[in-house]
């Protein structure tokens, strides 16, 4: 199937969301939708879903000319919609998910037998290992994208539309799904794939196409570009990354000695002071958001150990004590834990000092207004009015209305899980841009953060977690993406002094070199296990030519 979107157009009243956009995609290509959060990709793929009619322009099929008032129009033309956010219900079965909108009868009764052996005999042919009668909610994140996906299949879609599908996903899943759309791509099913991880578009895309305020401003194979020259697409000048510079370091503001809670971590020992940014990084189950979790009380009090705030021991059992107590936690998931949909963003970005704002029994408004007006605007949040719904915003400024909210309790400590998850390019160095800012400002900040790059990008210096332990910490020149996975790999500081030697002065690693390439060019942390295995058969090897 050839996909042909010529010369669409759309505004939402005065607001020219799509100008002039033609787009193509075929069966059996990976093609990536890239912009800035707000460029048009969802639009233009809500279009092309049946989702909205666009005010002019045309949609070919093959050459011919169609039009999709619906959703189900386009579904039944061939094109499946895989959305950011999953359309699955918890508590019913794999195959009922997938056979929800076409349920089968067999005169008064659901064919239960046919829909359980065609859900089985898809899963067959895409080698997928998952119980047709398995619950839902008893799946991983990836395994519920793949059961999204092999839903479009089941109703026969020659182009499935992937927003943003890796978005809450760890390295492991994601490589779970990749191995799916390779899968598709050889059954010729076609996959558009927005996508603001540009390492992403490099592994798994063959084509890319480019929006900004809501134009195609570039276009092509991916093998013939970069994520350097993408990036500048995608905001309409060079990103330049500018150099980390710490700031002036105060007093010790938290101190954790030999925390352990019996099962995530033991034996943990920090500190972290005022205008530091301290980075904890790692594997998938290094214990690193259990440990922070537990320090800021989210987790129940159940740990062994000291936490120590400006010199004072503390033991929150619960969140609000240690808000209270002056430390923020901005959580991985921000749709699952930091945002609340229904609420307004004014709601969103103040919800942690309505104690502070309170006129007796009520809320006063217009202070409420002046503090989030005030703190919205250092964080440079984009939105038309702050009553609206935080779900109107992009995931960017979603994030900085989160981050906004922590900062209106004035904290000491600020502990930022994933703190760019789910955003842009753009508004990524925008993060990281406050984030430098608030420490030279006398914040002690924590970054954790399973990315080496953006570990090496923002911190000071960081920590390395393996197995629920502290292996090592590295800072300077010694924080290198080569270096922060050979130790979240398990190798050991004589292991690699030991290579240093065997390799000469200046040889490279062999371990690093080896959970490297396990990991992939992007530089980002896998499972304990897959890097283990990897560091483990270096090590033989090393050992070997020793």
């Amino acid at each position: 199937m050839q996909v042909e979107m010529n010369h669409i157009c759309k505004s939402f009243g005065a607001n020219n969301v799509l100008t002039d956009i033609s787009f193509s995609i075929k069966s059996g290509e990976v093609c990536a939708l890239l912009g800035e959060n707000g460029a048009g990709k969802s639009t233009l793929m809500n279009i092309l879903g049946g989702v909205l009619e666009p005010d002019a322009g045309t949609i070919e099929l093959d050459g011919k000319a169609v039009s999709f008032s619906s959703p189900v129009d386009s579904l039944d033309a061939g094109i499946g919609f895989v959305h950011q956010e999953l359309n699955l219900v918890n508590d019913l079965t794999v195959y009922e998910n997938m056979f929800l909108t076409h349920l089968k009868n067999k005169g008064a009764f659901l064919d239960v037998k046919y829909m359980q052996s065609e859900v089985k005999a898809l899963f067959d042919r895409m080698n997928l290992d998952i119980d047709p009668n398995a619950m839902v909610r008893d799946l991983d994140a990836s395994y519920k994208q793949i059961v999204e996906i092999c839903r479009a299949l089941l109703q026969n879609a020659s182009i499935i539309i992937m927003d943003e599908p890796t978005t809450s996903l760890t390295e492991k899943e994601i490589e779970c799904v990749f191995d799916m759309m390779r899968k598709l791509k050889r059954e010729n099913v076609g996959i558009v794939f927005i996508s603001h991880k540009l390492n992403e578009v490099m592994e798994i895309c063959d084509t890319y196409s480019v929006l900004r305020d809501g134009k195609v401003v570039a276009s092509g194979n991916v093998s013939d570009t970069n994520t350097r020259e993408i990036a500048a697409n995608m905001v309409g000048h060079e990103v330049i990354q500018d150099e980390h510079i710490p700031a002036e370091y105060g007093d010790e503001v938290l101190r954790v000695e030999d925390l352990s809670d019996g099962k995530n971590f033991k034996n943990v020992s920090f500190s972290v002071k005022a205008g530091e940014i301290l980075g904890i990084t790692g594997l998938l189950g290094d214990g690193r958001s259990e440990l922070c979790q537990t320090i800021f009380g989210a987790m129940g009090g159940n740990y062994t150990g000291k936490v120590l705030l400006c010199g004072r021991e503390i033991h929150h059992t619960q969140t609000y004590q240690a808000v209270e107590s002056g430390i923020a936690y901005l959580p991985r998931n921000r749709k699952e834990n930091s945002i609340i949909k229904d609420m307004s963003i004014l709601d969103n970005g103040s919800i942690v000092v309505l104690h502070k704002i309170r006129k007796g029994p009520f809320i006063d408004f217009a202070k409420q207004e002046e503090l989030f007006s005030k703190q919205s605007s250092k964080m440079r949040v984009k939105m038309d009015s702050a009553e609206d719904l935080i779900t109107r915003l992009s995931g960017g400024n979603q994030q900085k209305v989160v981050l906004a909210k922590w900062l209106m309790s004035n904290p000491k400590v600020l502990i930022l899980d994933n703190p760019t998850q789910g955003v842009d390019i753009g508004a990524k160095e925008e993060i990281y841009d406050i984030i430098q800012q608030l420490a030279k400002q006398g914040t002690a900040i924590m970054v954790l953060s399973s990315e080496a790059q953006e570990i090496i990008r923002v911190c000071d210096r960081s920590l390395i977690m393996y197995h629920g332990q502290v292996v090592s910490q590295v800072s300077g020149e010694d924080m290198t993406e080569r270096n922060i996975m050979y130790f979240a790999a398990g190798g050991s500081l004589a292991q690699q002094e030991a290579a240093s030697a065997a390799n000469g002065a200046g040889g490279s690693l062999t371990t690093p070199e080896a959970a490297s390439a396990a990991n992939g060019a992007g530089g980002s942390l896998t499972t304990q296990d897959d890097a283990s295995a990897a560091n483990g058969a270096a090590n033989s090897e090393e050992e070997q030519k020793e």
